[in-house]
C-alpha cells in the first residue's frame, strides 16, 4: 500500500511504522503544512510535499499541531475531501474535529453512556467563580484544544481561581472546569485499533496527572470484556477507529471517562504489552 502519513520524516512514530511497514508498504511523510488543493473543472486534488494525496491508498494522521483557525479549518477540509475521494484516512477529519474539543468530546461520551466527572464550560470569570463554588471548590482547568497534560491545573482556592478565571477571559478562552475526582496516582490508558483492544496503567504517585509525559510509568493492565466495550463505545461516540481512551478509577470505586484521544501515542504501551502496535495500525489500513 502506498500510505500517507501526517506526521515529521523525523516523528518517532513514523520511523516505527516505516519499520513495521517493511517491503509490503510504501510511507511517505508529509507536513500539514504542505497541503495544498487544486480545484479545476470537476476535479479537485489534495496535494502536500509533492505528492498527490488523491493517487494513494490510505492517509493515516499521526500528529495534530498547532496553528491558525483558518489552517486548522482547511486541514480538516483537506481531509474531509480526500475521504470523500474514497481513501482511507485514520482518523477521519470528524472523530479528530470531536475528539480534539474537549467540550465536545466530553458531550459525546456521556451520551453514549460513559459517566465523565461533572463539568462546566463558560466564558466569563464571573460564571467561572459560579462554576468553581458549583462543583466543589477544587477543579480541574484544562484548554478547551491540547493534550498530553499540556495547561491543566488543578485549582482549589478561590483567590487563585479568580485570578487564573480573570486571566483566562482576557486573552479569550473558553472556561473548561472538571470536578477534581479523588484517585490513588493511576488512570487506565486503552488503545482502540479497529476491534482490538489493548491497554495499560499510568502511574504517578508524585502528581495527580497521569500522563506518561509528566513523568508517570507505564504498568500492565489486564483488558477485561467489560473493559474493551467500554473503550470501543467511546471510540465510536467519536467515530474514531484508532483511539486512546483514558479511565480514572476513583476512590469511590466509580470509572470515569476523561478523554478521547483521535491521535494517540503508543509507544509506552508498545513497550508494556509487547505487541507492535505499528503493525496492528498498518493492518488495519490494508483491512478497512
Amino acid at each position: 500500500m502506498d500510505i500517507a502519513i501526517l506526521a515529521a520524516r523525523d516523528n518517532w512514530y513514523f520511523r516505527d511504522l516505516a519499520r513495521a511497514g517493511g517491503s509490503r508498504h510504501r510511507l511517505t511523510a508529509i507536513s500539514y503544512k504542505s497541503l495544498g488543493s487544486h480545484v479545476a473543472g470537476a476535479n479537485l486534488s489534495i496535494d502536500g510535499g509533492g505528492v498527490s494525496l488523491n493517487s494513494l491508498d490510505a492517509v493515516l494522521v499521526r500528529s495534530m499541531p498547532p496553528g491558525s483557525l483558518e489552517q486548522v479549518v482547511f486541514r480538516m477540509d483537506a481531509l474531509a475531501r480526500i475521504e470523500a475521494a474514497g481513501l482511507r484516512v485514520v482518523n477521519p477529519a470528524r472523530a479528530i474535529e470531536a475528539a480534539v474539543d474537549k467540550f465536545l468530546a466530553t458531550a459525546k461520551l456521556q451520551v453514549a453512556g460513559l459517566l465523565v466527572p461533572p463539568t462546566i464550560v463558560c466564558q466569563t470569570a464571573a460564571d467561572g467563580l459560579a462554576a468553581f463554588e458549583t462543583l466543589g471548590g477544587d477543579v480541574v482547568v484544562k484548554p478547551l484544544f491540547g493534550g498530553e497534560g499540556r495547561g491543566i491545573t488543578r485549582v482549589s482556592d478561590v483567590a487563585i481561581a479568580r485570578r487564573v478565571f480573570s486571566s483566562l477571559e482576557q486573552i479569550g478562552s473558553v472556561l473548561y472546569l472538571q470536578q477534581f475526582v479523588p484517585h490513588d496516582g493511576v488512570d487506565w490508558r486503552l488503545l482502540v485499533i479497529g476491534d482490538e483492544v489493548l491497554g495499560m496503567k499510568r502511574i504517578n504517585p508524585n502528581d495527580w496527572r497521569t500522563n506518561i509525559s509528566l513523568g508517570a510509568r507505564p504498568a500492565p493492565l489486564e483488558v477485561t470484556i467489560e473493559l474493551a466495550q467500554l473503550a470501543r463505545r467511546a471510540a465510536a461516540a467519536v467515530g474514531a477507529t484508532v483511539a486512546g481512551v483514558d479511565l480514572l478509577p476513583a476512590r469511590d470505586g466509580r470509572l470515569y471517562a476523561i478523554e478521547v484521544n483521535a491521535v494517540p501515542g503508543w509507544r509506552a504501551l508498545g513497550e508494556v504489552t509487547g505487541v507492535d502496535v505499528a503493525e496492528r495500525v498498518l493492518g488495519l489500513l490494508s483491512d478497512l
